[in-house]
């Protein structure tokens, strides 16, 4: 366990603290700066100097005025000046409630929804019921492959804000049943994460099972992520899995993700460790998470 008290202290300097004094020097949302998205892609920020039921008139800092039909305007919200950097809108995180897979204290907002694919077989899609319940559902459609046995689940998961974008509390399982076997398999969970939807660390713990037959111990999880540019982040994800009485399994894992308004794309290795292995084995990871919905700009 020291070892895990090690890596937490590590991802809290790396992910966690250097943030730490923007909540105290956090600035005021700005009713007098907004985002305009259009229908044909392009983004504007400026003050609304008119709007009638047919044009909406902005003026910005590098076009001037601007005049533009109601009917292009696709989006139109008040500017949050946090999101302002350097004079550059960085929009929301598309895909914030998780890292390469496993998920952390946030929750998907009502109406928002993502469709998630990891080297193709796996395919998850996950919708915002509420501001606090997100529920999801999945398949590797091995189906396809001579009939072979296919696991299908569902995701529900319950998020609770403790302080608002700095502390978030998690819970929810994943329920899983293999068709063609009638096997089923799953764990609950809990995740607190410390941080807001762009850098944040998170600290979980689940018990899994399989049919009738528990684990004997805990899988705990310690995951970070950071912003470093307007569409770069940096993740890593990292498991500890009791898998019986004196014998364990641990997965690290670190990496990136490249992110445009409705697209990211996650990319890195994931390295499992155990006394038993023997061996090092890197295993690349790639992924790709695509929101849809009323998405967060």
């Amino acid at each position: 366990m020291k070892s895990l008290y090690y890596l937490t202290t590590i991802l809290l300097l790396i992910f966690v603290l250097p943030k730490v004094n923007s909540y105290s020097q956090e600035i005021a949302d700005s009713a007098s700066l907004w985002v305009v998205e259009t229908e044909d892609g392009n983004t504007f920020i400026g003050s609304i100097v008119e709007e009638n039921d047919n044009k909406l008139i902005l003026l910005t800092e590098i076009y001037g005025q601007i005049h533009l039909p109601l009917t292009q305007v696709k989006i139109k919200k008040v500017l949050k000046l946090s999101k302002l950097i350097e004079g550059e809108h960085w929009f929301s995180n598309p895909h914030a409630t998780r890292y390469f897979f496993g998920t952390n204290g946030y929750g998907l907002r009502k109406g928002e929804a993502y469709y998630q694919n990891t080297w193709i077989l796996y395919n998850q899609i996950s919708y915002g019921i509420t501001d606090h319940i997100t529920i999801g559902g999945g398949v590797v459609p091995l189906f396809l492959f001579a009939g072979a046995p296919t696991p299908v689940w569902i995701t529900p998961k319950v998020a609770i804000p403790i302080v608002k974008d700095k502390l978030n509390l998690s819970a929810g399982l994943f329920l899983g049943h293999v068709l063609g076997e009638g096997v089923n398999f799953g764990i609950g969970y809990g995740a607190f994460t410390v941080g807001d939807r762009d850098n944040n660390l998170t600290l979980g713990a689940g018990w899994a099972y399989a049919d009738s037959d528990w684990a004997k111990a805990p899988t705990l999880t310690l995951c970070g992520m950071t912003r470093v540019g307007r569409k770069t982040y940096l993740l890593t994800e990292n498991y500890y899995i009791g898998i019986s009485e004196g014998s364990s399994l641990g997965i690290l894992s670190a990496g990136g993700r490249s992110v445009q308004k409705r697209l990211a794309v996650d990319y890195g290795l994931i390295i499992p460790i155990g006394a038993d292995l023997g061996t090092f084995i890197a295993i690349p990871w790639l992924g790709i998470a695509i929101p849809f919905g009323n998405m967060q700009q």
